[in-house]
């Protein structure tokens, strides 16, 4: 039965080989072999002068070897030189400086030789060269003269430096040269103008060496330009003319080769160098520059162009890239090319390169030293490091060109073979030794080691074995069975065992076998299978914009015997996870996308045994980059054409360009919007106005935002002109009582239309028609003083430049300054019922300005108390005003003033009017109080004693006093007091007069009596006879209602107090 059958995504999981499949066979380090150089300098070696020299050489071997120089193919004595010492257990040189000498003494080619008895290795030749950095010759350079448009070469010619220095180009104040298709650096470190314009000699020029060991710049003096030109530099007009050069009297001409010269030249380049093509050509306008190879395309995937197009780059040529290639310089003018012949040798480079050769005694062998390179390089055999020819004969040995092959080995044959391989580009040297031993196989790797891999996978199990001869390998599975080999297994020559791909029932122990005619040795290797790691939700690709927040999900399954790691790659590099990211075990969330969020995001999922990766690219709508290379051309008076390069849009397309400008006249430094284009167009022509100095630069706009604003354009200015409008916004208004401030917006620079922009401010009273008065202005203000209150003038402001005057302005009615205004008019207070008050008021009389509104102050009181105090604003609209009553008892006092923009006026005050129950209660509340009252009481009481010292005096006497007392019942006749006509004093004569109470503040209030000595004096009726006695009868009282509303009723009569104390 088969089994089953890997996904299709299995294929794509390939386990790393362990070891190389063809390496070559290591000899234990137990033993005896010969030395093998481990460690060497590189063979051109540039040292810093300022540090010790170290010259390195390492090597192995059984015994440790030992080791010696040769300097300049002579021995080279370390112990005589103190400077010079050898590392321990190393063939390392170390040359001391720090107690003086020099460096360069030192430079020349040393090998080492690494030895013991059973051979000698070879290092290879190492030149040793100092680093320099000399200095710049001095020298004083001459103004460089020069026709604008002509083409000029500055020479740098830097100092000779080892490594050969960086060249770039300065001003003598450290800015750097811009550089374009015009004026750029060759390869050589020369700066070519393919022609020279008139700006050209805003700086000057100064070539620049960095020299790599000491880290130091050194600057050659600086050349000065002086271009000789039909116009001015300062020329707006020309310089930007769309037909620039013809329009500054430069003649257009064809384009011809600076670099190379001529129409043809040869370049030879070594196998796996980059090859670096140029041609720089002069003309007017610049040339472009194109390249091309004959009779084929160029490499595009080693191919690319650099220096504006001027140099072009193949990386790691091959004999291949040989050829002819040619550049094709063109303008308007015409086009010329020039054909560069490349030609690719080589350096020596391995085909075969000799290996260790370990023979058992009368074995046979070979060994194999092949080589390539252009030209064919030569062969030298060596052996412990003397030529072959010179070494003692072995007629077991046999030497066939590039293989020596070795017969019936013997010990003796032991050596170190060397395999010298040169031609004119370089050389290759190489070591071999030949080991004859005789040594029963043994295991080189651990016992028992567990293996596990993945489903499916290819895997390997490697088994490293050493024995002389070599040892023949076999292996079995869990003990049983015949030798692994065939169908799903496959036994390389060095004994690991491959299995193709790996199932479940390939789970088991198994047993590695090494034998030869000396005997046998095993090792086992325990293989578990695992279940592979796979992702089954992968990130998508998605599209977001600026600023918002993106979930790439990954989900995994995997074996839970291993351990699981997630990690994330953004363009194939580790991605750090900063403040706006969080991973989690499924996913990564990214907050607040930016721009540099954009890129591939690869999802990775490890285990110690596989991983498996999903790659999503994430698309970021950003803000459009700014539009670039700015361009005027079609200049006229009123208008020009601003032609620009669109920048990236950055995924999301461009909808607008904002064109701003910038004047350096009125607001310098301060850009305004102009007009707005569609996105689809880049070139468009703006109007202009009269006497502006233009200066422009566009912002694209996307549906994410805005770009950043693209570099200024040149200046334009144009012609001036009368201005064609007025100032707007233009007002009257005091700011003081006496005065009137009359304001304007000022225009701004497109408006001006010429020099010395001003204003003619004109003003008269309106209702007069008086002459106008005037005054020139050159800001936005000017304050007419002594002016009456609040009157309306009429105005007018023109503006006027050195061109002349702007249309005649309009008028405009203005006010001269408020005041306080008078105090409302007929201020009524009305009271409809016992809950509501109704205010009512007039406009006043004098306004003084305009009315911004009323303010109302009311408080209510009561006697002497008075209530919280309330405020009101009305409108300056409104009249009428009610307010509620919370309180029956009080009444409110009011104060209504009117408002303007300078303040409260005059204020006028009313209060309710009182009721006759709150007259009534408010007397009684204060009468007690009051002086009047108390000199009163005193005045009744001093009578009341009067009267009673009368009363006692008559009565001593005996007279009698003959009354008549009034009653419900009339006296009559029968009655016994009154037959004698006399008045005596009984019980009930002695009782409080019937009806009378005493009030809570003290006064006596009457209700019921109908007899009032009050009445009883005031009344016409009675009156006193002659003996002093009283005759008559009480005047009848008022009613009860009428006397409460009568103040005056209120007090005591004094005749009543007798009674009572009668």
């Amino acid at each position: 039965m088969a089994g089953p059958q890997p996904p299709p995504w299995v294929h794509a999981a390939v386990l790393l080989c362990l070891l190389g499949l063809g390496g070559a066979i290591e000899i234990p380090m137990d033993l005896s072999q010969p030395p093998t150089i481990t460690k060497q300098s590189v063979k051109d070696h540039i040292v810093d002068p300022r540090d010790n020299i170290l010259i390195e050489c390492e090597a192995k071997g059984n015994p440790a070897p030992s080791f010696h120089w040769t300097r300049n193919s002579r021995f080279f004595n370390v112990a005589k030189d103190p400077r010079v010492s050898m590392r321990r257990r190393s063939g390392t040189l170390v040359i001391d400086f720090r107690s003086g000498g020099r460096p360069e003494e030192y430079e020349g080619e040393y090998q080492c030789f690494a030895r013991n008895k059973f051979g000698t290795a070879l290092s290879n030749r190492i030149r040793l060269q100092v680093s320099k950095s000399p200095l710049w010759p001095k020298e004083n350079l001459d103004p460089v003269v020069v026709q604008e448009g002509a083409p000029l070469t500055l020479q740098c010619n830097p100092p000779p430096g080892l490594p050969s220095p960086v060249i770039f180009w300065m001003s003598s104040s450290m800015e750097p040269i811009t550089q374009d298709k015009r004026v750029s650096q060759g390869h050589n470190g020369d700066l070519y103008f393919s022609n020279v314009m008139v700006q050209d000699m805003q700086t000057d020029y100064s070539c620049n060496a960095r020299f790599h060991f000491t880290h130091t710049i050194q600057q050659k003096n600086p050349f000065t330009l002086k271009v000789l030109t039909n116009h001015p530099y300062n020329d707006s007009s020309l310089r930007n003319h769309p037909d620039m050069y013809s329009a500054r009297g430069v003649a257009e001409r064809t384009p011809s080769f600076m670099y190379p010269q001529g129409t043809a030249s040869s370049q030879m380049v070594l196998r796996g160098m980059d090859l670096l093509l140029e041609c720089i050509a002069s003309g007017v306008p610049t040339p472009d520059i194109a390249w091309y190879k004959k009779g084929g395309d160029l490499p595009s995937d080693k191919a690319k162009f650099e220096n504006f197009n001027k140099a072009l780059r193949i990386t790691s040529v091959s004999e291949e890239d040989s050829g002819e290639y040619f550049c094709l310089a063109s303008n308007k003018m015409g086009s010329i090319r020039h054909t560069i012949s490349v030609r690719v040798k080589a350096a020596p480079y391995w085909l075969d390169e000799p290996k260790n050769l370990i023979l058992a005694p009368g074995e046979d062998g070979r060994l194999v030293c092949r080589a390539n390179g252009n030209p064919k390089p030569t062969v030298q055999w060596m052996v412990n490091g003397e030529p072959l020819q010179s070494a003692p004969p072995n007629p077991n040995r046999e030497v066939a060109g590039d293989t020596i092959i070795f017969r019936d080995t013997q010990i003796s044959s032991r050596a170190v073979y060397q395999c010298n391989t040169s031609n004119e580009h370089g050389y290759l040297l190489a070591n071999a030794f030949v080991s004859v031993l005789d040594v029963p196989p043994r295991m080189m790797s651990p016992r028992n080691q567990l293996i596990r891999v993945i489903l499916y996978n290819r895997t390997r199990l490697d088994c490293p074995f050493f024995g002389s001869p070599i040892p023949t390998l076999r292996w079995f599975k869990n003990g049983q069975g015949s030798n692994l080999d065939g169908g799903n297994y496959h036994v390389f020559e060095n004994g690991s065992l491959e299995i193709q791909m790996i199932r479940k029932e390939d789970q088991g122990i198994y047993t590695c076998v090494a034998t030869n005619i000396l005997g046998k040795a095993e090792n086992q290797v325990r293989l578990e299978v695992k279940d592979p790691t796979r992702i089954f939700r992968m990130p998508e690709d998605q599209v977001v914009k600026r600023g918002t927040t993106v979930q790439l999900e990954c989900r995994v399954k995997h074996d839970p015997s291993l351990k699981l790691t997630v990690s994330w790659l953004k363009d194939d590099q580790p991605l750090y996870i900063g403040n706006r990211m969080k991973k989690e075990d499924d996913s990564l969330t990214i907050f607040g996308v930016a721009e540099r969020d954009q890129g591939s995001y690869t999802c990775v999922a490890s285990t110690e045994l596989d991983q498996d990766r999903a790659k999503a690219y994430l698309t970021v709508l950003g803000r459009p980059d700014k539009p670039r290379d700015l361009e005027l051309t079609d200049l006229a008076e009123r208008s020009v054409r601003l032609t620009w390069i669109p920048g990236d849009d950055n995924n999301s397309p461009i909808t607008d360009y904002v064109v701003q400008f910038e004047e350096d006249q009125f607001q310098p430094g301060v850009w305004h919007d102009h007009s707005k284009f569609p996105g689809s167009v880049n070139s468009a022509v703006l109007q202009l106005s009269p006497y502006v100095n233009y200066q422009f630069r566009v912002i694209a706009v996307n549906e994410v935002g805005s770009s950043h604003p693209s570099l200024p354009s040149e200046r334009y200015r144009t012609s001036g002109a009368p201005p064609e409008s007025n100032p707007s916004d233009v007002k009257g208004e005091g700011t003081r009582k006496n005065n009137m401030e009359i304001t304007w917006t000022p225009m701004n620079a497109t408006s001006a239309f010429g020099p010395n922009l001003r204003y003619i401010v004109k003003w008269r009273r309106r209702e007069t028609r008086e002459t106008w008065n005037n005054a020139t202005v050159w800001g936005s203000r000017y304050v007419v003083g002594q002016t009456p209150v609040y009157v309306p003038y009429e105005i007018r402001v023109q503006a006027e430049n050195d061109f002349g005057k702007g249309p005649e302005p309009d008028t405009v009615i203005g006010y001269s300054g408020e005041d306080l205004p008078s105090a409302p008019r007929r201020f009524r207070v009305r009271q409809p019922n016992p809950q509501t008050i109704n205010l009512e008021w007039d406009h006043p009389e004098h306004p003084n300005g305009i009315l911004t509104g009323y303010s109302l102050r009311y408080v209510p009181f009561n006697g002497t108390k008075l209530g919280k105090q309330m405020v009101e604003n009305f409108s300056p609209n409104q009249t009428k005003f009610t307010v509620q009553r919370a309180d029956p008892v009080s009444r409110y006092r009011f104060t209504l003033s009117a408002r303007t923009q300078v303040g409260s006026g005059e204020a006028v005050t009313e209060e309710s009017p009182a009721s006759p129950n709150e007259a009534y209660t408010n007397n009684r509340a204060d009468i007690s109080t009051q002086g009047w009252f108390i000199g009163l009481m005193c005045a009744i009481a001093l009578l009341v004693l009067i009267l009673l010292i009368v009363c006692f005096i008559k009565r001593s006497r005996g007279g009698k006093y003959p009354v008549r007392e009034k009653k419900d019942v009339p006296l009559g006749p029968e009655d016994p007091k009154e037959e004698d006509g006399s008045f005596d004093y009984s019980d009930e004569d002695n009782k409080p007069l019937q009806g009378s109470q005493t009030s809570l503040d003290g006064t006596i209030k009457q209700q019921e009596s109908d007899d009032s000595l009050v009445d009883y004096g005031e009344g016409g009726e009675g009156q006193f006879n002659e003996d002093g006695s009283f005759i008559g009868q009480y005047t009848v009282k008022k009613d009860k209602e009428e006397t409460e509303g009568n103040e005056s009723s209120e007090a005591t009569s004094p005749v009543n107090a007798i009674y009572s104390l009668a």
